[in-house]
C-alpha cells in the first residue's frame, strides 16, 4: 500500500513541506505581511521544549539596514541583502540552561523553516556560533543572559529547488549499532 493511500491529505501536505524544505537564497522585493510572520512565530512558538519551559525570545528585522548589518560578520549571510525579513532565534539562559536551550531554538527553528516552505516562502537557517553569538548580541542590543542561536532569512523566493532524496538506510540502526 503507497503512503498516500495511509495517510490523509493534511498529513501528506505537511509532510510536502518537511520533505520540500530547502536553503533559499534568492528572494523577490515582495514584502512579506506582517500576518504571515505572526503565523511563523506562532508554528515556531509551537516546537516543543524540556520541561515546557519554552525559553524563546525572537528579534523579527524588517529594516534592511539592520539585516544588512549581519552580512558583516556572518560570512553566510549574503542572502539577507534581498530579504524581506529576517527572525533571530535566542534562548533565555535564565528560563532554560543554555544545553536544553540550544535544542528547543533549534526546535522553533525548524518549525518555522517548515512553515515558510508551506507558505510559499523561501527561507535559511543561519546558525550562530561563537563570535557571531557575541556580534549578534551586540549589534542588536541583546541582554547577556540571551543567546541568540539562528537567524532565519526569508523572503518570497525567485528560485525553486525541487525537493531532496536523503534518506540512507545505511545510517539507520535497529536496536543497537
Amino acid at each position: 500500500m503507497q503512503i498516500d493511500q495511509i495517510i490523509g491529505c493534511d498529513i501528506m501536505e505537511a509532510l510536502e513541506a518537511i520533505m520540500g524544505r530547502r536553503s533559499i537564497r534568492k528572494y523577490t522585493d515582495k514584502k512579506i505581511p506582517e500576518e504571515i510572520i505572526t503565523t511563523l512565530l506562532k508554528a515556531g512558538m509551537n516546537a516543543p521544549s524540556a520541561h515546557n519551559t519554552q525559553p524563546w525570545e525572537f528579534i523579527v528585522l524588517d529594516n534592511h539596514d539592520d539585516m544588512i548589518k549581519v552580512t558583516d560578520y556572518h560570512p553566510y549571510s549574503k542572502m539577507l541583502e534581498q530579504a524581506s525579513h529576517a527572525i533571530i532565534v535566542m534562548g533565555d539562559n535564565e528560563i532554560q540552561s543554555l544545553d536544553f536551550g540550544i535544542q528547543d531554538c533549534s526546535a522553533v527553528t525548524e518549525n518555522i523553516l517548515i512553515a515558510a516552505t508551506a507558505l510559499g516562502l523561501g527561507a535559511v537557517w543561519l546558525g550562530l556560533v561563537d563570535t557571531a553569538i557575541d556580534k549578534t548580541r551586540k549589534v542588536f542590543n541583546i541582554p547577556s543572559h540571551v543567546t541568540p542561536l539562528s537567524i532565519i532569512s526569508l523572503g518570497y523566493p525567485v528560485e525553486n529547488k525541487p525537493p531532496r532524496e536523503n534518506y540512507n538506510p545505511k545510517k539507520v540502526h535497529r536496536n543497537t549499532w
